[in-house]
């Protein structure tokens, strides 16, 4: 059990930089609002989205030995930790403009309490190696009818609104969320196949959907990411993964976890604390900060900000090409030193 948490955390390492990197090259790469098929042809060209995907396949890899070790239960919740490195890594190299708000400790100090209070409740044990082929048939349906669902609502929502494009992107984050903990089951089934060699991997059915299944899960993982910002869609990959793998483990698997009424009742308020810190830190402003969120800027420097936004709007000639609080890459607060320091007088050349 210690070792299937030591190499669940591991994975969540990995997949907080495939999250970080992967949104960092998609975020500036324009979509159509709708599917869009040669979305990965224009990423794959962006080496720090490449890294992305060695960390998520490294990811993979620790995952797939973790489920070998424990039960899937136990090791999606750790997967939730996810989120709170994302945070510490933008809070540590990230801004230096911004500080960490009290509320982004107490949703780092929820979210951390809650998995480690759901995980103590559930106590998540047993269960079998392998599941029923209709029980699997059942549980693919149900993944794909919801992604489905969610596909259709998301690309509905108007193309040209930023609220919509924030929604877009956390109804896919959620869509992805669900179809990681059905990937997650999928590599529980293949990880009972390791101590057998390598003809019993490639002879078994569950790697090869799994190829399918994870790609699959990727595209879309990769459209959630470029859609809308990460605070929108992440919450989504935090907590509906663990929660489906879990329901997963235990329709599949038959996995243990505690059932009885109180019992419940603190799995539910765990998992609401899990919620509650993923949505405090999910926006952060260390998260927030990469839209160029005005809010997020110390009073000084937004004083400055909103000037400089003035001076813009009222004279065009002055907008940086890579524009200020619109800046796709984050670049709002390193645009405020090149801004003139005061407003051109009537009839001068706004250009000097």
């Amino acid at each position: 059990m210690q070792l299937a948490v030591l190499l669940a955390i591991a994975a969540s390492f990995c997949t907080a930089t495939a999250s970080l990197a992967q949104r960092q090259g998609a975020k500036s790469v324009q979509t159509t609002g709708g599917f869009d098929a040669r979305l990965l042809l224009r990423l794959v060209r962006r080496p720090v989205w490449l890294l992305g995907i060695v960390s998520m396949i490294g990811g993979f890899a620790f995952q797939l030995t973790a489920l070998r070790y424990g039960a899937l239960a136990l090791v999606q919740p750790i997967l939730a930790l996810e989120l709170l490195l994302v945070f510490g890594f933008l809070a540590f190299a990230g801004r230096r403009q911004l500080r960490i708000r009290p509320r982004d400790w107490v949703g780092a100090a929820a979210m951390s309490a809650g998995i480690a209070l759901f995980l103590r409740i559930a106590s998540p044990s047993g269960g079998r190696l392998h599941a029923a082929g209709s029980s699997w048939l059942l549980a693919g349906l149900v993944t794909l009818g919801v992604v489905l669902v969610a596909l259709a609502v998301a690309f509905r929502l108007d193309k040209g609104s930023g609220a919509a494009s924030s929604r877009r992107a956390g109804i896919l984050g959620a869509a992805t969320g669900i179809a990681w903990g059905f990937v997650a089951a999928v590599i529980k089934e293949l990880s009972s196949h390791l101590g057998q060699g390598l003809g019993a991997v490639f002879a078994t059915w569950s790697l090869y959907v799994l190829v399918v299944v994870g790609a699959a899960a990727m595209v879309l993982a990769t459209h959630a990411l470029a859609a809308g910002p990460l605070a929108a869609s992440q919450p989504g990959f935090t907590i509906l993964d663990p929660l489906a793998a879990s329901l997963l483990g235990v329709f599949l698997f038959g996995e243990h976890v505690q059932t009885g009424p109180w019992y419940l009742t603190g799995e539910v308020l765990a998992l609401a604390l899990v919620a509650g810190g993923a949505a405090i830190l999910s926006r952060s402003c260390f998260i927030l900060g990469e839209l160029g969120d005005p809010s997020c800027l110390p009073p000084k420097i937004r004083a400055q900000a909103e000037a400089a936004s003035r001076r813009r709007a009222a004279h065009p000639a002055l907008a940086a090409p890579h524009g200020g609080f619109a800046d796709p890459h984050g670049g709002f607060a390193d645009s405020l030193a090149d801004r003139p320091s005061r407003v051109p007088a009537e009839g001068e050349d706004p250009a000097r």
